[in-house]
């Protein structure tokens, strides 16, 4: 008898032996670093893939494309003979489409110049929510234009080379709160061929973007890009403000601006009108996004 109740005993401390052991796992896991959460990023920052003319810190995702129509009108000012500038349009039209969470590229054709434009844009740093992740964004974009307009330059000749533009982007963004988003963007934008013997084949420019949002499917933005050196003569600083409008899977932006082009090299070294003397163009943005390829599910293994 007092042998099994020493057994039964024994057998009771091993059980309760266990279960503090296995209460103690998820400690040792903890030292082992496995139960830490999954880094989450963050997005929406913008609500499009674009301020309103520069390129934004946001993406598409992975098999989305995204069928832009951007529309610009004349300048307000010009009176009602123009019916403040609405008699006036030009226009870009473009397709973007993410190769991944993190790249992507876009084609474009602009009625300013008759220019094509493509580019590439990658995130090799994505902003994180926990306290050891990156608190910031780095997207790189470069890209090229081509005219295709009639030749301008009856004193030079017609090369192909002549009519092609370069440009290279670095942003810097931050989502601050989930209402405010603020980006700084050094560009540089090279032509070969310039209009004057004076103008630069280099133009550096700092684009400043900023997101404010007002309701859960409307924002304010600002897209400014001042330019830092290799001004062309006559130009001026490209200033645009917006009104964004997200229904569904569109973006509907209504802006003014006081830039005509709708492509980096446009609006960075061709802005002749002066925002701040009422040279202000009203102008709109569509955003509508497709996904061509869903993603594949996750097949989950029962235990």
């Amino acid at each position: 008898m007092k042998k099994s109740l020493s057994l039964w005993l024994f057998i009771i401390n091993l059980s309760l032996a266990g279960d503090k052991l296995l209460a103690q796992e998820p400690d040792l896991l903890k030292l082992a670093g496995e139960d830490k959460p999954a880094r989450t990023h963050v997005t929406n920052a913008f609500k499009s893939t674009r301020v309103i003319n520069g390129q934004s810190m946001e993406f598409l995702g992975k098999g989305v494309l995204d069928v832009r129509f951007l529309h610009r009108f004349g300048t307000i000012n010009s009176g009602a003979n123009n019916f403040f500038g609405l008699d006036q349009a030009t226009t870009r039209i473009g397709l973007d489409y993410g190769l991944g969470k993190s790249l992507m590229i876009g084609i474009g054709r602009s009625g300013v110049g008759k220019e094509l434009d493509g580019f590439i844009k990658y995130r090799p740093v994505w902003q994180s929510n926990d306290a050891r992740g990156v608190p910031f964004s780095v997207v790189l974009v470069a890209g090229m234009t081509l005219g295709t307009a009639p030749w301008a330059f009856p004193d030079r000749k017609n090369y192909f080379h002549s009519r092609i533009g370069y440009y290279h982007e670095v942003i810097i963004g931050h989502k601050f709160t989930e209402t405010f988003s603020l980006q700084l963007s050094p560009i540089l934008v090279h032509r070969n061929l310039v209009p004057g013997a004076n103008d630069k084949n280099n133009t550096f420019a700092l684009g400043i973007g900023s997101r404010l949002k007002i309701t859960k499917r409307t924002a304010f933005v600002v897209d400014y890009h001042p330019i830092l050196a290799g001004r062309q003569y006559g130009t001026k600083d490209p200033l645009s403000l917006g009104f964004d409008i997200e229904t569904g899977g569109h973006v509907f932006q209504l802006h003014v601006s006081n830039s005509t082009g709708m492509n980096e090299k446009a609006f960075i070294t061709n802005t002749t009108d002066d925002f701040w003397k009422g040279d202000i163009r009203f102008g709109f943005n569509i955003s509508r996004v497709f996904t061509l390829v869903k993603p594949k599910e996750k097949k989950v293994v029962a235990p």
